[in-house]
This record gives C-alpha cells, structure tokens and sequence, in this order.
C-alpha cells in the first residue's frame, strides 16, 4: 500500500514537472500558511501546490478535515483524490508539517484552507409539491393570497441560488386568465386583475414555475373563493350547566355535546365552526371534535381527569371560524360557553361491552338451552355477579359468575317476542356497585298455533221452511307468524255425512262460505264440524263446530282437539255458544 501511494506520487510529480508547475513561486514554495480556492466538481488527481522544506526534512505529513480526499506525497505534492462538494463542505482546514527521516517534525505544521466554490449544480426546489390557499370573493386587486418558498442548496447570494417565480398556467381561464401574480423575486402569490365571485368560479389551479440560470422545478397551487365572514359563530346556549365525572373516565370519552350555528354559507371557512377551550383547562385535559357536516362539538377527554389536582373546573368555550372576520366584526359573548366539570373520587361500577345484547332463538327450544351471553368488566378489576331482573315471564336464568343466560321455562313468541329483560353486573368485594344493561331475547316463530274462528259468530240463523239454498260467510285466524300474503287456510267438511245437506267453498285465504245444498230440512238443530288447515310446518289443523237450529241462531265455537279420531266422536250436545 505504501509503495503504491509513493509510485503515485511520483507520476504526479512528474506531471507537476512536465506542465511547468515546479517553478518557483505560482505553483511551489515554502511551507507557510496558505489557501487555496478550488471549484467543486473538478476532475480527481489534481496537484494544488508542492510545498518544499529544507534538510533534515524528508518527507510531509497532512492532517485535519481531509475527508480523504486531500493528500500529501513525500515530495510536498498536496492534491486530491476526487471532485470536491461545497454543499457537503464548503471549507477544508487543513495542517503541512515537514519530517526528517525519524519521522518528527521539523518545521510547521501549517494551517492550509481550502475554499471549495460554488458551482450551480443544484436545482431549486419547492418545500412541497402542492399548496392550498384562499380569497374572499370581493377581494382587492393586490391583496395576499400567500408566499410560496423554494430553496436552492448552492451558495446563498450568488447566481446559482438567485430565483424567480412565475405562473405557468390558470385553470379555469374563467372569467379572464391573468387573474393571479406571483412576486417574480419574492414569491408573493397575489390576486391581479380584479375581484373574485364564488357563484362564478369557486376553485383555480394554478402551475406555479421557479427558476434559477439553468434548473426549473413547478408545484401546483390551489385556490379556494370563500364567501365573506361577516358572521359569527353563536352558541344555542351559553351555560351547558354542570357535569360530573368520575376521575377514572376513560380517556377518549364523549362527555358532552355543544352546538354553535353560524349563518355564514354552508361548508365553507367562514362558516365552519372550530371550537377551543379558553379557560379552566390549562392541563389540556379535554377537547373538543367538530363534525364538520353539523358544525357539533364533541367533548372528549384527551388526558386523565384528576380528583386531588382539579375537583371543580369552570370550562369555558369559544367557537370561531378558520377564516378571518370581515373588518368590523369581532367575537362576542355569543361565541362562548361555558360548563361546570365536577370530578368525584368514588369507586367505579363494573362496565358492560354493550348498553344493549341481542340474541335469537327459535321459541320452540328446549328447556336449558342457552340463548345468550353478556360481558361486563370491572375497572378495579373486581368479580362480577351477573343477576336478572324483569324477567316477569319467568323464561330465564343467568349463570352468575359467566353471564351464560339459559332458558327455564317453554317460550312463546306470540306471548311476547322480542322479551326484552335487564342484566345487572354487581361487583363482588368493594362497595357492591353495579350496572344494568339490557338483554332481547328475539323468538323465531314455530307453528304451533290452531287454526281458529276470527271471531264470535252470533245472530246467525236459517228460516223455515227455506225458499232457496241459504249461506253464511265466516272467517279463520291463528296467532302464528304469517309472510306478508297472510295465512292460507283450507276448509272442509268434517265428515262425509254431512256432505248430502251441506257445503263449505273456500272464498279467500281467510274467509269460507258454508251452504245448504237443498231446501228440505226438518226444523230442528244441526251439527256442522269444519275443518281448517293452515297449510304450515307441521301443518296445524283446528275444528269449528257451527250448531245451527233452523229459524233460531247459529252459535260458533272451536273445538281445540288436533285429532281427527276426536272429531268423528264431536256430539251435538258438547256444543255450546262462545261467548267473548
């Protein structure tokens, strides 16, 4: 490696000597303090001077900032090994001693300062691509819309760091182009040939261009007309009263809603609402999120309230828009609000996951089924016992320790579905607090209900003798679920005796007609036994008995037997008039 070095410096000399650098004087001389100024980016293996010693000297030493690049061969060759960058270093101090064959110093050292120069071998750049700003409709001609910033790493004050600006393009040209100016040294971007309206063109884009002697960067500026702010925010009410918290409210809670209207247009800087507590919060313990559809204030808890520190806090509020008042307007009391924020030191009550728990279930399940589960947690992280309460039905049970809820009882949806009943969450130790939440219990329908009379059919009766074949219309209901076309009831004649005096036809899918199929009746009473089938899953059917008595009143009731053996042994004398 060392005999590298030295066969390197001994071509530079040689170069040093062909090119005439050793004369005496210009490129050569003694050692003392020097400096150079050297251009970056210049080729490597550039000789910068040869410094001579005299005897016992034999050889040079370099220190300091050399950043390897800079080096210094026995014969006082100083040079360096590649293209300098002032945007990296723009000074290297350097130090030349000269040392006899003992390598110790024998004269200097010497401080040698190279300056590196300034070449523009950069390209000015934007702080980001895009920027986003606002006018007033009615604006002046001249007035600000903002300042855009590029920097240029090459040496400040020079030619290569002087920038201008300028505007590329205006879109829309709407209704002229030429509407905006940017300060060509400054970058003062301003409004131009005259004032702007909202109605006409509510958005610009322009393509903004810096430039320095050889290098151009663009970014992209949008430009947002805004309506007039000559309106301020007002509060629906000033004293949103007093609120009290535990100090252990969870960090991220909602605690309050505030709402300030502004009659400002819609959507806009000016009519936007940004709310700011003003007093009584100086450990930044709330604030406030604004929905921006609405213009409602949200208040949160951003840091953990504090009993020991601050048990009452008078907070005050203050609504404002992002854009300026128009001159004259200012805020007033309108634009504030005010609450109390009272912090207790008390034990919390276990937290349900839920404020509501939901599960479905056919009605027709069996008894110790579980149809539901909740969840609740204890801040100090205490047991919790689960317990109902409102369960009037007497239709469930909870499993204390796990929230599991089972049912005890037959379910039925027609009863009352969804049931609805509240868990409360107690805890075990401590002060005993709990909370209540609520569990709905949905019952899927099953059909399990017969098929029966709609209602109480009294006053009906046939003269005798009849003149003609006589009728009467009655209609069938059940308590089941039915789809949106409604039930689908069939009816027939319970037995085939009766078919030679009587008909039953089907009207409708809740609706029959029952006819006498001739005129010759004795005058006395007859039994009438109806079938009626609901069509479902299982399908259910029910027996009507219509007794009738000829010139007299045909009385109606159901016979709730689900076996047809039952209706072929139906009497006339188990029939009896329904009442309601």
């Amino acid at each position: 490696m060392i005999l590298q070095a030295h066969l390197h410096s001994l071509c530079l000399l040689m170069l040093f000597l062909a090119t005439g650098y050793g004369q005496e004087g210009k490129f050569s001389g003694p050692l003392k303090p020097m400096t150079f100024p050297i251009y970056e980016g210049e080729e490597s293996s550039q000789i910068i001077f040869q410094f001579k010693a005299n005897p016992p000297a034999v050889t040079f030493e370099l220190t300091g900032e050399t950043d390897n690049i800079f080096m210094i061969g026995r014969e006082g060759l100083l040079y360096h090994t590649r293209a300098l960058d002032r945007e990296t270093r723009s000074t290297h101090n350097l130090q030349v001693a000269a040392l006899d064959a003992n390598g110790i110093i024998v004269e200097g050292p010497v401080p040698i300062t190279i300056e590196v120069k300034d070449i523009n071998d950069n390209r000015p750049m934007f702080l980001q691509s895009k920027y986003e700003g606002s006018v007033r409709q009615n604006s002046r001609p001249g007035n600000s819309i903002g300042t855009l910033t590029a920097h240029d790493r090459d040496e400040e004050n020079t030619a290569n760091s002087f920038l201008n600006y300028s505007i590329v393009e205006q879109t829309p040209k709407l209704p002229m182009d030429g509407l905006f100016l940017i300060q060509t040294y400054a970058g003062m971007l301003q409004l131009a040939k005259q004032s702007l309206k909202k109605q006409d063109t509510p958005q610009y884009n322009l393509t903004i261009e810096v430039s320095d002697k050889d290098f151009k960067t663009f970014c992209f500026v949008q430009i947002n007309v805004i309506d007039i702010n000559d309106q301020i925010p007002i509060f629906e009410k000033s004293d949103y009263g007093n609120l009290t918290l535990a100090e252990d409210t969870n960090v991220g809670s909602t605690i309050l809603t505030i709402q300030a209207t502004d009659a400002d247009e819609p959507f806009t800087g000016s009519s936007k609402i940004l709310y700011h507590v003003t007093k009584g919060d100086s450990e930044g313990r709330l604030g406030v999120d604004t929905d921006p559809h609405t213009n409602t204030g949200y208040v949160i808890i951003k840091k953990p309230l504090d009993f020991e520190t601050a048990a009452v806090s008078n907070i005050v509020f203050k609504a404002e828009n992002p854009e300026p008042l128009v001159s004259g307007v200012t805020y007033n009391a309108s634009s504030s609000a005010k609450f109390m924020l009272i912090v207790t030191d008390v034990n919390e009550a276990p937290q349900f996951s839920q404020h509501i728990f939901q599960a479905k279930v056919s009605e027709d399940v069996a008894i110790g089924t579980k149809v539901g589960n909740v969840t609740a947690k204890d801040p100090e992280g205490l047991d919790i016992s689960y317990s109902l309460r409102g369960d009037t039905r007497g239709w469930l049970k909870i499993d204390h320790v796990t929230g599991e809820i089972f049912s005890v009882a037959p379910l039925d949806r027609e009863a009352g579905s969804p049931y609805r009943v509240q868990v409360v969450a107690t805890e075990v130790g401590g002060s005993s607090l709990s909370s209540v939440s609520e569990f709905h219990l949905i019952l899927t329908d099953v059909n399990d209900n017969l098929p029966r009379l709609a209602k109480d059919y009294t006053g009906l009766f046939f003269c005798h003798p009849l003149s003609a074949p006589g009728s009467l219309i009655f209609e069938a209901t059940d308590d089941d679920q039915h789809l949106f076309r409604g039930p689908h009831f069939t009816f027939s004649l319970g037995n085939g005796s009766l078919q030679n005096d009587w008909e039953v036809s089907k009207i409708n899918g809740t609706h029959a007609r029952l006819s006498t199929r001739h005129t010759d009746f004795e005058e006395r009473e007859y039994v009438v036994l109806i079938h009626i089938n609901d069509g479902g899953r299982p399908p259910l059917e029910g027996i009507v008995s219509l007794p009738g008595i000829i010139l007299a009143v045909v009385f109606i009731r159901i016979k709730k037997d689900k076996g047809k053996d039952n209706v072929e042994s139906a009497q006339a004398s188990e029939v009896k008039p329904l009442r309601s």
